[in-house]
């Protein structure tokens, strides 16, 4: 097969979701709605976990990272997106198909980490709650985001230095929504099963594992709630692990069938509606998760609120 000649000054066609849909505009005003509810939703968060001393515990500590990591992982994808249905533009360079993938996996596997770090936060605060302050100290929540971004950022730089590396074929037209390494995979001329297998391998530890220990975390929280001797104290838990174990599902579910499943699974168009999904629908929807059913959550926004609008 004949290869693309291309240079760091060349670039990529993202033939993103909008282009295939049977009503873009429809589809580009949805994308936009869930853009700015994201915004909206995880600026007001962060302003009131930062905002509100009651809230200076482990849980929202780890809970505001998580919402600027949301904030960031929709921001390096839809604007894109965006921008380029506007213009009719969609074309990205090979230096910026690099960053946003490497910005991508690095938001991505950094929430994949925190969400276990936040199931283990439950767990010492369910489980042992004489010992949680301990458990869970300043310096090991800090320790915690720490190792959540650096391996992020590690694995993340080695896959993008080491996929961008392969001759790509004449087609430069990425069949998917942003830079991504398996549907640029397909536009490789070399071999690239052994690399996919790495691929796989990563993927399998930085979801699979993770997932193993929130199971275990909500498994033994689970038993401990069933032996409380309060109605009160047992549903407050639930609430919580409730919200925790729902963005869960929707984080591990679509990460899952992008890394974890074969390649002959996948087609373009379930790609796009899944990459959406975790790059627009997640980061949109999880401030609401952990704050609509938050007393502390709400409790702190009316006062933050109240305080710089009145």
């Amino acid at each position: 097969m004949e290869q693309w000649n291309f240079t760091l000054g060349s670039g990529f066609i993202l033939m993103g979701i909008l282009n295939d849909s049977l009503s873009p505009e429809l589809l580009c005003a949805t994308i936009t709605v869930l853009y700015m509810l994201a915004l909206a939703s995880n600026c007001l968060l962060l302003l009131a976990i930062t905002m509100d001393a009651r809230l200076h515990v482990p849980m929202y500590l780890l809970l505001r990272q998580l919402s600027f990591m949301d904030l960031l992982f929709t921001s390096v994808v839809t604007p894109k997106a965006f921008m380029d249905f506007l213009l009719s533009e969609n074309t990205i360079s090979f230096v910026g198909c690099a960053l946003q993938m490497f910005l991508a996996l690095t938001l991505g596997g950094a929430e994949d980490l925190l969400l276990a770090f936040m199931a283990y936060d439950r767990y010492g605060a369910i489980c042992h709650p004489l010992n949680y302050m301990v458990l869970m100290r300043p310096r090991v929540c800090w320790l915690m985001v720490a190792t959540s971004w650096v391996l992020a950022s590690l694995s993340a730089l080695g896959h993008t230095l080491y996929t961008m590396h392969f001759p790509f074929c004449m087609s430069q037209e990425i069949s998917h929504l942003l830079c991504e390494i398996p549907p640029l995979l397909k536009l490789a001329c070399a071999d690239t099963s052994r690399y996919e297998f790495m691929v796989y391998v990563t993927g399998v530890t930085f979801l699979l594992l993770p997932i193993s220990a929130i199971v275990s975390s909500y498994t033994l929280i689970l038993l401990t709630v069933l032996h409380m001797p309060s109605n009160e104290g047992r549903q407050k838990a639930l609430v919580t692990c409730s919200s925790h174990l729902t963005v869960v599902g929707m984080f591990y579910g679509p990460a899952t069938f992008m890394y974890v499943l074969p390649s002959s699974l996948h087609s373009p168009k379930q790609d796009n509606i899944i990459s959406v999904f975790y790059t627009m629908v997640t980061p949109a929807l999880n401030p609401l998760i952990y704050s609509l059913r938050n007393k502390e959550v709400m409790g702190a926004l009316r006062r933050v609120l109240g305080k710089y609008i009145l």
